[in-house]
């Protein structure tokens, strides 16, 4: 019977293993997340206000038309006469900008921040899916755990079976029995704290896709794939160095902060632009009923700013220090990208190395405990012999069993870092992901 299977078997019931339907795999739960997670609904609305804001910005630069009017009725009263009057005045008035830079730089500094809001939103996209992938995986390895520990639990108490029927022909030490059930105890402690770990694990993905998960997942199958990029790891820091979206959302966080200089700046340059206004009016001086007169008006107005108490120069101050932040925030995350581009490589390649050193030190763990369960029925070995062989043998196939969701992750990572995760690299992994057979559960339920 296959190790993965076994760990299944130990963690639920025939029938719900039966059916491959009822598992649900990284793919699925990836889609879910995307619709459901509150950071990726955050950035795609920060998206649309981005280009909300850009729009509004562009909107300056074209011609502002507006419509007014009114419409009065007026008494006059003199010593002669009493006259009532109704009046209307109607105008219409276009406003276009010829040249104003505060609008022009404004409309430059919104487009920067548009798309640093476009880049923002895809690395936190990449993000969740690294997120998830990384509590998909510890749902897995605290599953691992509790399936070792009931299979050690089980193995333990048939254990101390065996040497109960020896004791009590007087052919096991009483300290033998002692410490086998001292060892059932603590492995019955160990089943609680391991099952509370799956719930936690498991509350870390319903947190992501905003529902209660509890269908069984899917698993890495026996014997996959696994194998290093072809790139070697200064191609993936350099590709990092490239296309690393939250790398991009700095940059173009330091042309919005240079655009915003250029805006406060242009608080010391004139301004230009065109009116032209038509009115038709009835009304005269002081509401005075007069003849109706269409009047039609073109200017051009030029402002001049001679002095704002200090405040366009407070302004670019304040707009040159935000530049700064953003280049140390720039460069602090170049450094970061760096750093985690070659840790997610170095980490990924010494997975895969502690993969096949844990595979040969799994197949000698249980051929070794196998040896010793039959030295102990000979009386060659102890029970806690026995124990200890018993308790290497899950050791080693838990290490196992981690180091290859260590590799998936590590893998993962590195595409997240180096700007280039997207859906194929999850179905990649998600192919790694598969239900156990039913004929293999049948025979092992049949067993």
């Amino acid at each position: 019977m296959k190790p993965l299977v076994l760990l299944c078997l130990a963690l639920m019931p025939f029938g719900a293993l039966a059916d491959n339907d009822a598992y649900l795999d990284l793919w699925q739960l990836h889609q879910e997340a995307q619709g459901a997670d509150p950071r990726i609904l955050r950035a795609q609305a920060l998206i649309r206000s981005g280009e909300g804001n850009e729009r509004a910005a562009f909107g300056q630069l074209l011609p502002q038309l507006n419509a007014s009017g009114s419409v009065n009725r007026s008494r006059r009263d003199d010593d002669l006469s009493r006259i009532q009057y109704n009046g209307k005045r109607m105008a219409v008035m276009l406003n276009q900008v010829i040249y104003d830079p505060q609008v022009w730089r404004s409309y430059q500094r919104y487009v920067e921040l548009a798309r640093q809001s476009e880049y923002e939103s895809d690395d936190t996209q990449v993000q969740a899916s690294i997120d998830l992938s990384e509590r998909y995986f510890a749902v897995l390895a605290a599953e691992d755990e509790l399936a070792l520990v009931r299979s050690e639990l089980g193995a333990t108490e048939r254990n101390l079976k065996r040497l109960n029927a020896l004791y009590a022909r007087q052919m096991a030490m009483v300290t033998d029995t002692l410490d086998l059930e001292a060892r059932v105890d603590a492995l019955k402690a160990d089943e609680i704290e391991a099952s509370n770990k799956v719930e936690v694990s498991r509350e870390a993905v319903s947190e992501l896709v905003g529902r209660a998960v509890t269908e069984p997942f899917k698993r890495i199958a026996d014997n996959p794939a696994f194998s290093l990029p072809a790139q070697a790891q200064d191609y993936w820091v350099q590709t990092a160095l490239d296309s690393n979206p939250a790398l991009h959302a700095r940059e173009h966080s330091i042309r919005a902060a240079e655009a915003a200089i250029g805006e406060a700046r242009a608080g010391h340059l004139p301004r230009l632009g065109l009116n032209l206004m038509a009115q038709r009016s009835d009304i005269g001086y002081e509401g005075a009923l007069a003849p109706r007169s269409d009047n039609l008006v073109a200017s051009l107005d030029l402002q001049v700013p001679l002095y704002s108490g200090g405040a366009t120069r407070a302004r670019v101050s304040s707009s040159e220090s935000d530049k700064e932040v953003a280049q140390q925030e720039l460069e602090a995350l170049r450094r970061q990208v760096i750093k985690e581009t070659r840790t997610a490589y170095l980490g990924m390649s010494a997975e895969l190395s502690r993969i096949k050193a844990t595979r040969r030190a799994l197949d000698s763990a249980e051929k070794s405990r196998v040896a010793t369960e039959k030295a102990f029925t000979y009386g060659v070995k102890n029970a806690v012999d026995v124990l200890d062989s018993i308790k290497e043998e899950f050791r080693a196939r838990r290490d196992f069993l981690q180091s290859q969701y260590r590799f998936v992750t590590s893998l993962l990572v590195l595409h997240r870092w180096s700007g280039r995760l997207g859906e194929g690299d999850i179905r990649k992994a998600n192919e790694w992901l598969v239900a156990p057979a039913s004929s293999d559960i049948r025979s092992k339920n049949d067993g």
